[in-house]
Formats: C-alpha cells, structure tokens, sequence
C-alpha cells in the first residue's frame, strides 16, 4: 500500500446510526438469538488493532463489516457473512468493526451509520454496501461478490490464508474454546489486558514475567511470543517489507522482518522456511538471531502441527 498509515478521509458528522438504539438488545454470549461470535475466520477489531488488520491485507483478502452489534437488525447479516467465510477455509477474513465503541474508524470511512460493507485487498478498501442489504442483495454478497474478491486478490498477488481463531460454537483444535477474560488465570490478567489495549510491548513484559515464575507456562510463552511479533511488525508496511528482503538477500534483519510479515499472516510454513533456508545458504554467522527468533515463532503453533515439527528437525539439523 502506497501510505500504509491508511486515511481514506475523516468525516466527523454521523458517525454512529441513532436510529439503532432503538434496536438495541442485550444478548448474553451465546444465547439463540443474539449477536453472532467472532471465531473462526471471522475476528473483531478495535481502533488499537485496526493498523495491524491492514497490513494483514496484503497478505489475503478481508472484508470489512462496520456494525453495531447490539443492533439486532444486523445480526442475520452478521451471521450469513460469517459463514460463507468461514466455508472459505482461510482464503478470506471477515472483520468486524463496532462502530459505536470505535467513532474514529468509522469517520475514517465516512460512513454515516451501520451497517457498511467494504472489500480490503493490499490495503486498499473498495465500498461493496451502505445500509441493510435485501435478501437477494445478502445472497449475491455471499455468493457472488465474496468469491470474486478472492480472485481480486490472486490476481493482485494476495494469495496468503487467513489465521484460524477457532469456532465460536464449538471446541477447537486444542480441545478448548478461547478464555473469556473471566477465566484468564489470575497471574496472566495484567498481560492479558495490555494486550487487549494493544500494548504488545508491555504484555511480553508482563507475560515474560510470568514465565519467570513457572518457565512451563505453555500458553504464557505462546502469548509472549504473538505479543513480541505484534511488538515488532503488526504496523510494518507488508510491501516495503518484502521489497527490502528481495533487495538484500543476505541481511538477516531484512529476513527476519519479513518472515514476521508472514507469521502475522499466518504463513507459518514460509516463515519457518524462509529462515531456515536462509541459515542453509551459508549464513553461518547469524545463527543465533535467527534461532532466538524461530524459538519464539515455534510457541505459537499447536506442537502437534506438522510445519513446527519439520521445521524442528531441520533447525536441529543446521545447528550442528
């Protein structure tokens, strides 16, 4: 994206629809009814994590929902969004954006109430919809434009997946759902809340500090870990990135940079090769920044992944 800091122009009339105070509800996570659960290929995002949902589309498309979700008009759109995403497996994302707690996004936008439907391919958003869709409106959305924002994407070079966040409804691939805040452990909260804030920096300290008093932490060291690649790249320009690896080859920070685009991406696989491939060329010398780095990279996959287990044995294998 040619300005990666995003200002599609700031309008600071009518940001928020009124009229969806009349709609609101008061849905209990979960209940029939209510406001659909993020998970799976659909996240929600926040002004203190909208930077980072940017650069994350010029690694795989994202369509961008900006609603008010205790408005129940909004809740079938939601869901029927949600899944044809989700059937999608990864090659798009569906992120949601509450317009009444985050104004500014929504004057970014220049949006005038919810709900607002727009396409984000390499940083670039595209309008698709202002205002409740019909049903034959919803059903072309989901089955029509949806796809053909994939093929957008491929054609502009955006073919990366989408990460998985696990299902809203049911357990996932460890068995469990994601903790809500109320079952945080105790040692974890203050890590856990500067993280929700968007303070990345701060929640590796504080998860570091956990670690230090139970080194076995398996869910403190991958939060770290996702906390210290937030840290570092969760605002990079993807575009720049790749442009400086591709310049010079044999600068390890220039790799690094870029194989911490691909891990925000969810491009395990081709973070771990582009390291150890580069350590295998013959770059002896920087062994150790590129092992500290993969060592944090190996916390946040589930240690039955078969990439984490390939790319194990071969770290293994260059070390000696």
């Amino acid at each position: 994206m040619a300005d990666q800091q995003f200002h599609p122009g700031v309008s600071l009339a009518g940001a928020v629809d009124l009229e969806a105070l009349k709609h609101q509800v008061k849905a209990e996570p979960g209940q029939t009814g209510g406001a659909p659960a993020a998970g799976g290929y659909v996240i929600d995002v926040t002004e203190n994590t909208f930077q980072a949902m940017v650069t994350t589309s010029a690694t795989f498309p994202i369509v961008l929902l900006l609603w008010v979700p205790t408005d129940d008009r909004l809740f079938a759109m939601a869901r029927a969004l949600g899944d044809a995403v989700n059937k999608l497996n990864g090659q798009i994302q569906l992120a949601r954006i509450d317009i009444a707690e985050n104004p500014s996004i929504a004057q970014a936008f220049q949006v005038q109430g919810a709900p607002a439907l727009f396409a984000l391919i390499g940083g670039r958003p595209m309008p698709i919809l202002q205002g409740l869709p019909s049903d034959d409106e919803l059903q072309q959305i989901t089955d029509t434009v949806v796809p053909k924002l994939i093929t957008m994407a491929q054609q502009a070079g955006v073919t990366g997946t989408a990460p998985y966040s696990g299902d809203p409804d049911a357990a996932g691939d460890d068995g469990a759902k994601a903790q809500p805040e109320s079952q945080v452990p105790p040692e974890h909260m203050e890590a856990h809340q500067l993280a929700q804030a968007g303070d990345y920096a701060g929640a590796a300290v504080a998860y570091g500090k956990v670690l230090e008093s139970d080194p076995n932490d398996a869910l403190a060291a991958r939060e770290r870990a996702k906390a210290l690649l937030l840290a570092r790249s969760a605002t990079a320009d993807v575009r720049e990135v790749r442009a400086a690896a591709a310049a010079h080859p044999d600068d390890v920070e220039a790799q690094l940079a870029v194989a911490d685009v691909d891990m925000i991406g969810g491009q395990i696989a081709d973070a771990f090769d582009r390291l150890l491939d580069y350590l295998s060329a013959g770059h002896r010398a920087d062994l150790e920044p590129v092992r500290k780095r993969l060592l944090e990279y190996f916390a946040i996959p589930e240690p039955s992944d078969e990439r984490l287990k390939r790319a194990r044995r071969r770290l293994a294998t260059l070390m000696y």
